[in-house]
């Protein structure tokens, strides 16, 4: 199936902590805009691979494990709705790239080779207009090792084990600059293609879930359900601790870690 204005896929181009787990989780529950995920992280996931049941590639460029990774992402994220969706953070753009370009030996150019590999494509770029609270945000769940929690207050990604969130300025300097750079080779990316994708702000996500997601829905061409009756599983983490750290740093802070 493809939508109205067809697109049979979409990429969400995102950056860490900028609301791409509500979104996915939110296009996921319409049913009618396949399952998002993070299907190609530069650090593969064995996980993908052992579900999709693949073998391991021959060599770095081997085409067939490029061609049979693809196929089984798109059949993953399309689920039953025949529109395939995925995530995509800046840092993974390289591996897939590579991939796709192994996909597509006939193609010479990024467009035609991600046309091959995933036909008509919607790019969605979702951005965080506050870097320094994206930064606070992402050292935090770094040094808790808690990613996010469900709309109930209970524990939904957790990626080491607990452990105390201490003030470092430089770590959040380091994460701010780390950011900004991430969102500016986005944008740059989308310049050299020629790639106009649809804006998406964490601010008006995070402010009204359903309003955007419609807007994305009709921008794929598809008729999204009653989006009142949409309840993401997605907990707000951000907390008084968030606003302190905040604050201090845009205060000058401490350059020490305590």
């Amino acid at each position: 199936m493809t939508g109205t204005a067809g697109y049979d896929s979409y990429i969400i181009c995102a950056t860490p902590r900028s609301g791409s787990t509500l979104l996915c989780d939110m296009l996921e529950a319409t049913g009618v805009a396949g399952k998002p995920d993070s299907f190609f992280m530069a650090d593969p996931d064995p996980h993908w691979q052992q579900v999709w049941g693949l073998p391991q590639p021959d060599a770095p460029d081997d085409a067939a494990y490029a061609r049979a990774f693809i196929a089984a992402a798109r059949r993953a994220g399309r689920d039953a709705t025949g529109l395939f969706g995925m995530r995509l953070m800046q840092r993974d753009l390289d591996r897939f790239l590579g991939l796709v370009q192994l996909a597509s030996p006939a193609q010479t150019n990024t467009r035609d080779r991600l046309t091959h590999c995933l036909g008509r494509c919607l790019f969605v770029h979702l951005t965080r207009e506050d870097k320094l609270a994206q930064a606070v945000s992402l050292v935090i769940a770094q040094q808790t090792g808690l990613w996010h929690i469900t709309a109930s207050g209970a524990e939904r990604e957790r990626l080491a084990s607990p452990a105390p969130p201490r003030y470092d300025h430089s770590r959040i300097a380091h994460a701010l600059s780390d950011l900004t750079r991430q969102d500016r080779l986005w944008a740059d990316w989308f310049n050299e293609t020629g790639i106009r994708p649809v804006n998406l702000s964490y601010t008006a996500l995070s402010a009204d879930p359903g309003a955007e997601v419609a807007r994305l829905c009709r921008s794929l061409g598809v008729q999204p359900p009653d989006l009142r009756t949409l309840r993401p599983d997605v907990g707000k983490l951000a907390n008084a601790l968030n606003v302190e750290w905040i604050s201090r740093f845009s205060q000058g802070g401490t350059l020490m870690q305590e």
